[in-house]
C-alpha cells in the first residue's frame, strides 16, 4: 500500500513550519524550529514536507490563510531543500519515490513561488544523488517544456523549464560526464535549442539561460553545436520578451571567450544592436547585459580590434550610461553630512590578510607597480556565485547599495577597457561631451563627465595631458562643491592623474598643480560626509604610490592630517586610513623616523591599538599597517615594541589553542588564520626594523617562548600561514641568530619537510611555491651562519633543493633561492656537496646566471667554487658555461660584497689551467669578450 500522511503529525508539522518563518513570536519560531531539526531525523520527514509542499487545497482544509497557506508550503521546500542538502552523498540510499512525482506535480501548480521553490529543491536533489539517480526526471522535465501535443498548460512548461534552468546551472560537470556511453548533454542542448521557439516568452528565456550555461565549459556537445545557437540567437535577437533578449546579450558575450572569431564575422551588426539594447531605457538588467559586451569584447585581444572602425557608435552610449539613474539621484542628492554617525555592523566589510611577496634572496622583494584600478571606485563584488544563481539571504536587501554592479559601473569600466586599447581614438570621441557637460549645471550631468575624465586617465594620458593644465585647477574646484558625490568623484578622478602631477619637473609647476592636488584631497579626508572621506583616502593612497619618494618634504602636514582622521573616523573609514598610512611609510621610509613625526603619528596610532579588540576584524590591516611603520621607523620603534610584540604572540597562542580546540570539536567554528598571518608579518617586521640586541631580548623575554609558537606555524596546514612563518625564520637567521641556533635541531627537520616538492598538494600548488620559495631563502640563511653545523642535515636538504632546481613547473624565483641556499651550503659544507656536483652544475649556472650580484649570490659562488674545487672533473659537460660565469662575475666584481669570491675564481682557474691539456684552444670556445674579461681580471 502506497505511503499517507497521518493527520495529527501532518497538523503538527504544518504548524512547526508556519511558525519558523513567522516573526511574531520569538518563542514560538525557536520552538518551532527546534521541532523542525529534531523532525529532519525521521525518513518520513522528506514524505510529509513534499505532501505539504505539493497539496495547497489540502493546507486550506486545515484552516489556513491564503497568506499562510503560502508561507507553509515555502517553509515546506526550505526544509526539504535543506534536509536534501544534509544528506549529501547519502542521499542515493534513501528511497524518494513518493518524493519525487509530488515535486513534479508541484512544478504544475498555480502559485509561481511553489513551482519556483520544487525546482530548486530537484536541482539539489539531482546536485546530491546524481543524473542517475533520478533517470526520468531529465525526460520528464524536456517533454513538459517541450509540450510537442500542445497539451501542457503554460504553468507547467514554466515550471519544467525553471526547473532545467537550475539543474543546467547547479550541474553542469555531471551533465557533461558520459553515463554508459552518452553523455546528457549531448541529448539536451538540441531539445533545449528547440524550446526556444517555444510560443512561451518565459520558457524561451529559461531554454536559452540553460544553453548559457553550458557555452563557458566548451563541451564538446556546445562546440559541436555553436552554428546552430549562433542561428537560434540571431533569430531570437527582436524577441518582444526582454528576458529573452537579456539572454541573447549574455549568450553572445560567453561566445567572445570560446570562439572569438564565431564573433567577428558579425561584429558591425552586433555593434548596433548591442547600442540598442542598451539604451533600454525600461529594462535596466538587458541595458547592463549589453554593456558588459563591450567589456569581455575590449579585454579579448583577438577580438577587440574589430570594435575599432566603430568607436564612435560605442563610446557614446558608454557616456550617456554612465548617468546615475532617477533611483540613484533621488538617493544621493543632497546626501547627510554624517561623519559623526557611527557605521552599522552591515557597512564594514569583511577584512582579509594581503597577500605577500614571497621572500627573495636573488633579486630584492617584488614590488608593486602601484596602479590603483578603476576597480577601486567601481568595486564590483565577487559573490561566489554562477551567473543567474540567487543568494539566499536574510539581510532584507540592506546591502549597500554603491557597492552593487550595475549599468553604469560597467559602462564606466568598459569605457576604462577601450581607452586602454584604443588610446587617443577613444579620447577623441569623448572630447566632446566632456566639454559640454563637465560644467553643466545639473550635478549627475556633471559627475558622469567627471567619471569619464577618471575612465580614460590611463589609456589616453597622452592624450588628456594636454589638456590638464586647465582641468586639474577646475577638478580642484569641485572639491568644494555642495553635492557629497561630486566631491567624491572628484577625489577619485584626481587620484588618477597623480601620477602626472607629482611628476613635474619644474617647482613652480608642482607648486601649481601637485600641491594643491595633494592638499585639495588631504583636506577632503576630513570631509562630514564619510564616502568622500572614504574615496579621499583611497585617492590620496594612490597618490602616495605614485608620488613616492617626492612626498618627503611633506611628511608633516599629511601626518598631522592623518592623526586627525584618527580622531574622527568611524571604524570603517579606519581601515582606508591604515592604507594611507602604510603606504606612506613604505614609500618615504626612514623619513619618517623623525623624532617630530613619531611624536605625532605613533601616540595616535598605540591610541587607536589599545580600543582594537584581539578578535576584532580591524585588527588584521592595523597589524599589516604597523609592519610599513615599524619597518619604516628602524630601532626609533623601539619604544613602542615591547607592548606590540608581546600582543601579537598573544594572538598568534590563543589563535593556535582555538584551532586545537576545532579539530578536537567540529562544532566549533574554526578561527580565522590572518589573525596569526598578520602578527606573523609584524613579528618580522619588529625583529628586521629594531637592533639585535633590542629585537633578541623581545624573542628571548617571549612567553611562550617564541621559537615553540614558530615551530607550531610552521607546520600550519595554511599555505599563508607557513609562508609567513618561513619569512619569519629568515629574518630570525639574519638578525638574531645567536637566540635562534639552540632551536635548530628541532626546527630544521620541519624546514626539510617543507622544501619537499612531493608534500605539495596540487590544490595548493599556487601557494604552495610561495611557501617553498621562502623556505627555501631560510635556509640559505641559516646555512651561512650554522657553517659546519649543518652537516647532519646536508644530504637530505640537497635531494630536496635537486628536486626543485630539476623540475620544469618550479617558478624561476623559487629556482634562485633553491640554488643560492644550495651554494650557500657548500661554503662550508663543500665536502659533502662534492660528489654530487656532476647533478647540479649545470642547471646552478643556468639558473643563477640572470641573478643581480648580492651577498647572497656572492655566498652562493664562493660555496659553488669551493665545491668545484674539491671535484674539477664534474664540472666537464658545463666548463664552457662556468668559465662564462668567471667572467660575468669579473664584469660585476666592483659592486660585488667582499667575500673572497674572486680568490675563490682565480684558484679555480689556475686549476683547470693546468688539469687542461690544450688550454689555449679550450678557452677560444668562449666568446673573445669573456676571453679578454678573464685576462684581465685574473692571473692563470
Amino acid at each position: 500500500m502506497a505511503w499517507q500522511p497521518e493527520k495529527a503529525p501532518l497538523q503538527e508539522l504544518v504548524r512547526y513550519l508556519k511558525d519558523a518563518l513567522s516573526g511574531h513570536n520569538q518563542n514560538a519560531q525557536r520552538y518551532a524550529t527546534m521541532m523542525l531539526g529534531q523532525a529532519k531525523s525521521s525518513p518520513e520527514t522528506a514524505n510529509y514536507l513534499a505532501y505539504i509542499l505539493s497539496n495547497g487545497p489540502l493546507l486550506q482544509e486545515l484552516g489556513l490563510t491564503s497568506s499562510d497557506n503560502a508561507l507553509v508550503r515555502s517553509s515546506a521546500a526550505i526544509n526539504l531543500k535543506n534536509a536534501i542538502k544534509a544528506y549529501g552523498k547519502a542521499l542515493a540510499g534513501l528511497d524518494l519515490a513518493y518524493v519525487h512525482p509530488l515535486l513534479l506535480s508541484a512544478l504544475q501548480d498555480p502559485m509561481a513561488q511553489v513551482r519556483n521553490f520544487a525546482g530548486s529543491v530537484i536541482s539539489e536533489i539531482v546536485q546530491k544523488g546524481g543524473v542517475l539517480g533520478w533517470p526520468e526526471l531529465l525526460p520528464e522535465l524536456l517533454a513538459l517544456a517541450d509540450n510537442d501535443g500542445g497539451s501542457v498548460p503554460p504553468e507547467a512548461q514554466e515550471g519544467a523549464m525553471s526547473a532545467l534552468a537550475k539543474i543546467c546551472e547547479d550541474n553542469k560537470q555531471s551533465l557533461d560526464q558520459e553515463y554508459n556511453g552518452q553523455r546528457p548533454l549531448t541529448i539536451i542542448i538540441p531539445k533545449l535549442l528547440k524550446v526556444t521557439s517555444s510560443p512561451n516568452a518565459k520558457v524561451r528565456a529559461f531554454a536559452l539561460a540553460s544553453i548559457n550555461a553550458f557555452v563557458p565549459q566548451t563541451s564538446p556537445a556546445v562546440l559541436d553545436s555553436l552554428d546552430a545557437i549562433l542561428e537560434r540567437l540571431f533569430r531570437l535577437a527582436n524577441d518582444p520578451s526582454d528576458s529573452v533578449r537579456r539572454n541573447v546579450c549574455r549568450s553572445f558575450t560567453h561566445l567572445i571567450d570560446v570562439r572569438p572569431e564565431k564573433v567577428r564575422p558579425h561584429m558591425s551588426g552586433l555593434v548596433d544592436y548591442f547600442v540598442l539594447q542598451q539604451r533600454n531605457a525600461d529594462d535596466p538588467d538587458l541595458a547592463l547585459d549589453a554593456a558588459e559586451f563591450w567589456l569581455c569584447v575590449g579585454e579579448n585581444e583577438r577580438l577587440c580590434p574589430s570594435l575599432g572602425p566603430f568607436l564612435d557608435k560605442i563610446v557614446p552610449v558608454l557616456l550617456e550610461s554612465m548617468v546615475y539613474d532617477e533611483e540613484d539621484i533621488l538617493r544621493l542628492e543632497g546626501d547627510a553630512d554624517d561623519a559623526d554617525q557611527q557605521d552599522r555592523a552591515e557597512d564594514l566589510k569583511p577584512q582579509f590578510a594581503s597577500t605577500k611577496n614571497p621572500r627573495t634572496a636573488a633579486n630584492g622583494h617584488a614590488g608593486t607597480n602601484g596602479q590603483v584600478a578603476l576597480s577601486s571606485l567601481l568595486n564590483p563584488v565577487d559573490d561566489g556565485l554562477s551567473d543567474g544563481e540567487i543568494e539566499e539571504s536574510d539581510d532584507g536587501g540592506s546591502a549597500n547599495l554603491e557597492d552593487r554592479w550595475n549599468l553604469r559601473k560597467c559602462s564606466a569600466a568598459a569605457l576604462d577597457v577601450l581607452a586602454s586599447n584604443f588610446h587617443g581614438a577613444v579620447f577623441d570621441v569623448t572630447l566632446p561631451y566632456l566639454t559640454e557637460n563637465l560644467r553643466h549645471q545639473d550635478w549627475p550631468i556633471r559627475e558622469a563627465a567627471v567619471l569619464a575624465i577618471g575612465a580614460v586617465a590611463d589609456g589616453c594620458m597622452d592624450a588628456v595631458t594636454p589638456h590638464l593644465w586647465d582641468l586639474v585647477p577646475y577638478l580642484l574646484s569641485l572639491l568644494n562643491d555642495r553635492e557629497p558625490v561630486i566631491r567624491l568623484i572628484t577625489c577619485w578622478a584626481l587620484g588618477r592623474y597623480s601620477a602626472w602631477a607629482s611628476h613635474l619637473e619644474d617647482p613652480n609647476d608642482r607648486q601649481r598643480y601637485f600641491e594643491p592636488m595633494m592638499e585639495g584631497i588631504l583636506n577632503r579626508m576630513l570631509d562630514r560626509n564619510k564616502r568622500v572621506q572614504e574615496a579621499a583616502a583611497s585617492a590620496f593612497a594612490n597618490l602616495e604610490e605614485k608620488a613616492t619618494r617626492r612626498l618627503t618634504p611633506y611628511c608633516g602636514p599629511i601626518v598631522r592630517q592623518f592623526v586627525q582622521c584618527f580622531s574622527q573616523y568611524k571604524d570603517r573609514n579606519m581601515f582606508i586610513l591604515y592604507d594611507c598610512v602604510q603606504t606612506l611609510a613604505e614609500h618615504v621610509g626612514p623619513a619618517l623616523a623623525q623624532q617630530e613625526l613619531i611624536g605625532t603619528l605613533m601616540p595616535a596610532m598605540i591610541q587607536r591599538w589599545g580600543k582594537v579588540s584581539d578578535r576584532s576584524q580591524e585588527i588584521f590591516p592595523l597589524l599589516e599597517c604597523l609592519s610599513y611603520v615599524a619597518t619604516a621607523l628602524g630601532d626609533a620603534f623601539a619604544p613602542f615594541a615591547v607592548g606590540v610584540f608581546t600582543r601579537c604572540i598573544h594572538i598568534i597562542h590563543q589563535s593556535l589553542e582555538e584551532y586545537v580546540m576545532c579539530i578536537n570539536n567540529e562544532a566549533l567554528d574554526k578561527p580565522s588564520k590572518d589573525f596569526v598571518v598578520t602578527s606573523l608579518d609584524l613579528l618580522s617586521a619588529i625583529i628586521q626594523a629594531l637592533q639585535p640586541r633590542k629585537s633578541g631580548e623581545l624573542v628571548k623575554n617571549s612567553q611562550p617562548r617564541f621559537f615553540d609558537l614558530l615551530l607550531f606555524c610552521m607546520e600550519d596546514p595554511s599555505n599563508d600561514v607557513r609562508q609567513s612563518s618561513y619569512a619569519l625564520l629568515g629574518d630570525c637567521a639574519v638578525n638574531i641568530f645567536h637566540h635562534l641556533q639552540p632551536f635548530l635541531p628541532a626546527l630544521i627537520p620541519v624546514l626539510i619537510r617543507q622544501l619537499d616538492l612531493d608534500n605539495m598538494k596540487d590544490q595548493d600548488i599556487e601557494n604552495g611555491f610561495s611557501v617553498i620559495n621562502n623556505a627555501c631563502w631560510s635556509c640559505g640563511e641559516i646555512a651561512i651562519r650554522e657553517k659546519t653545523g649543518m652537516g647532519p642535515y646536508v644530504e637530505q636538504i640537497y635531494q630536496h633543493l635537486l628536486g626543485i632546481i630539476s623540475n620544469p613547473e618550479v617558478p624561476a624565483s623559487v629556482n634562485e633561492n633553491a640554488v643560492i641556499a644550495l651554494g650557500r651550503l657548500g661554503v662550508d659544507c663543500s665536502e659533502t656537496l662534492a660528489p654530487h656536483l656532476g647533478e647540479f652544475a649545470r642547471p646552478f649556472l643556468r639558473i643563477i646566471g640572470p641573478v643581480e650580484y648580492t651577498d647572497e649570490k656572492a655566498h652562493a659562488f664562493v660555496g659553488f667554487n669551493r665545491t668545484v674545487e674539491r671535484n674539477p672533473q664534474a664540472m666537464e659537460d658545463c666548463l664552457v658555461e662556468y668559465f662564462q660565469a668567471s667572467a660575468a662575475y669579473a664584469r660585476h666584481s666592483n659592486s660585488v660584497p667582499d667575500v673572497d669570491l674572486a680568490g675563490s675564481f682565480q684558484r679555480n682557474l689556475i686549476g683547470y689551467s693546468n688539469l687542461i691539456p690544450n688550454f689555449e684552444p679550450f678557452l677560444q670556445q668562449l666568446p673573445e669578450t669573456d676571453i679578454e674579461k678573464l685576462r684581465g681580471s685574473f692571473t692563470f
